[in-house]
Order: structure tokens, then C-alpha cells, then sequence
């Protein structure tokens, strides 16, 4: 049988999330709350960012760009799993589950160093707050946003199609709700050990010098925040990193032991739940986290809603 057989001639099973029992329907109905909630959230505080002039500076519009990010990474794989819960079919074409595989690759690839420039930019404005407005202007934010892009796209790009042209000729039932790497390698009927120590290394990097970037800068902040005579200095800085600090451990703490991790450790359970604190709880959290904690997006928040209401009022 040809490679192209192996690979392309039947479609992939997705197991999902919940093992099938009287349970299943409430853990489904509540993930699917939750991305009602995170799309709603994160759509919300896209539209805040970019309609209110001052949110227009660079920690928000790094989040913007989170948030985005956020939007996408869970629709890439969050609806697909309802869907096949509701229909009952659990199948996902070789050309789907690639483009899928692709796009979550892409996404968490550009969230991680995303999380890293969001770190530096705090740094900047924190520890360099006279050169801040110069040294991280538009131009400088916009770059370092499609760097992030670019970084993960390169990810997706390099993983994608090797991963999918090694031949499946295993069951096809893949032992996760998306299609994942190591979930995938684990149906294929060849050697596949060089890939995943390369694959490693890679991930070595993805994560490692994003980790140093964001280290460095918060070790430097800390030590800025302790040099600071005013406690509202102190409480100000440490709320603003406080949030972002959050979500860099949830991220970064699910993928290096999805990916860092030594077989050994792992099992497809639990290669699942660690799967759902990036994929499904952080996307959550983000908007509670840089929201419901900041005094300008809330304000921000008000003045739209006291607009529309103001609007409504005029049309009566």
C-alpha cells in the first residue's frame, strides 16, 4: 500500500474529551458556556481596545492581539468538539485534521512569544519609563507583533507537513479532541523518533527563549519595584505584571510539560486535561484577567455603555 493510501485513504477519529457516560452532557454543555463566554469576552475587549483612544497604547494593543489570538485558538478547536458531540460523528478528514494541526501550531506559536513581548513591554515602561514612548512606539509594537505571527506560522509550517506524511497505518482513532502532534505520531506505523528529538528541540527553543525574555524582564521589574519609594508605585506595578505573570504560568506551565516533558510522564489523560488549560481556560481568563482588574478598560466599558444606552434613549 503507497504512502498516499496509508495517510489519506480514511478519515481520522477523534476520541474527544469526556469518556462517554451520563456525565458527558453537562461537561459539554459547560465548555460550551465557556466558549460563548471567551469568544464574547475576548471580541468585547478587542472592540474596547480598538474603539477607545486611550487604550490606544502598546500593553493594549499587545492584548488586543491576545485576544485575537485567543478567539482564534479556540475556534480552531473547541467548536469542532461540540459539533461532534451533537451529531454524534467523530470524524476529521486527513486535509482537516492538517489545516487544523496547522492552525493550532501557528497560533500557540505566536502566543508565546507574544507573551514575551508583552513582558518586555512591561519592562520598558516599567524600568525605562522617560524613553518608553520612543523606544516602543507603532512602528516597534507592530513589527514585534508580526515577528510573533511569522515565528508561529514558521512553527505550523515546518511541523505540519512532516508530521502528516508519515504513513497511519495504526488505528485511526486519535486520543484527543484536535489533532495534535504527539497524538498523531503515536498512529503511525513508522520510525518516528528522530522527528520527535528534532520536534523537541524545536519546542526547546519555541519555549526557552521566550521563557528567558519573560524571566529577565520580570526579574528586572521586581528588582526596579523594590527600588520604589512610593507604595502606590509598588501596588501599581505589581498589579499591572501580577495579571500577565497568570496567564504566562498557566500557558507556559501546560506546554513545556506537554512538550518538555520526557514519555514517561505522560499518558493520553492526562496529555488531555493539560491540553484544556491552554486550549479552553486561558482564553477565559484573559479577558477576566486584563478586564475585571483594570481600571481603564472598565472605564472604557462604562463610557460604551453609557453611550449606547444615551443612543437608544435619543431614537425613543
Amino acid at each position: 500500500m503507497s504512502l498516499e493510501n496509508h495517510t489519506f485513504g480514511t478519515d481520522f477519529i477523534l476520541l474527544g474529551l469526556f469518556s462517554q457516560n451520563k456525565y458527558s452532557p453537562f461537561f459539554y454543555s459547560l465548555i460550551f458556556i465557556i466558549l460563548v463566554v471567551a469568544l464574547t469576552g475576548n471580541a468585547t475587549l478587542l472592540l474596547l481596545i480598538q474603539s477607545d483612544p486611550h487604550l490606544h497604547t502598546p500593553m493594549y494593543f499587545f492584548i488586543s492581539q491576545l485576544s485575537l489570538m485567543d478567539m482564534m485558538y479556540m475556534s480552531v478547536t473547541v467548536p469542532k468538539m461540540l459539533l461532534d458531540q451533537v451529531i454524534g460523528i467523530h470524524n476529521i478528514s486527513a486535509p482537516s485534521c492538517g489545516i487544523q494541526l496547522f492552525l493550532h501550531l501557528t497560533l500557540a506559536g505566536a502566543e508565546c512569544f507574544l507573551l514575551a513581548a508583552m513582558s518586555y513591554d512591561r519592562y520598558m515602561a516599567i524600568c525605562h519609563p522617560l524613553h518608553y514612548p520612543i523606544l516602543m512606539n507603532h512602528r516597534v509594537c507592530t513589527l514585534l507583533v508580526i515577528l510573533c505571527w511569522f515565528l508561529g506560522s514558521l512553527d505550523g509550517f515546518t511541523l505540519t507537513p512532516v508530521t502528516m506524511n508519515f504513513p497511519f497505518c495504526k488505528s485511526r482513532e486519535i486520543q484527543h479532541f484536535y489533532c495534535e502532534v504527539l497524538a498523531l505520531l503515536k498512529l503511525s506505523c513508522s520510525d518516528t523518533s528522530l522527528y520527535e528529538t528534532v520536534m523537541y528541540l524545536c519546542c526547546v527553543l519555541m519555549l526557552l527563549i521566550p521563557v528567558i525574555v519573560i524571566l529577565s524582564s520580570y526579574s528586572l521589574i521586581i528588582l526596579t519595584v523594590y527600588r520604589m519609594n512610593l507604595a502606590t508605585g509598588h501596588r501599581k506595578a505589581f498589579v499591572t505584571c501580577s495579571s500577565h505573570i497568570t496567564v504566562v504560568i498557566l500557558f507556559y506551565g501546560a506546554a513545556v510539560y506537554n512538550y518538555m516533558f520526557p514519555p514517561s510522564y505522560h499518558t493520553a489523560e492526562k496529555d488531555i486535561i493539560v491540553s484544556v488549560f491552554y486550549t479552553i481556560l486561558t482564553p477565559i481568563l484573559n479577558p477576566l484577567i486584563y478586564s475585571v482588574r483594570n481600571k481603564d478598560v472598565t472605564a472604557a466599558l462604562k463610557k460604551m455603555l453609557c453611550s449606547k444606552l444615551a443612543f437608544t434613549n435619543f431614537q425613543k
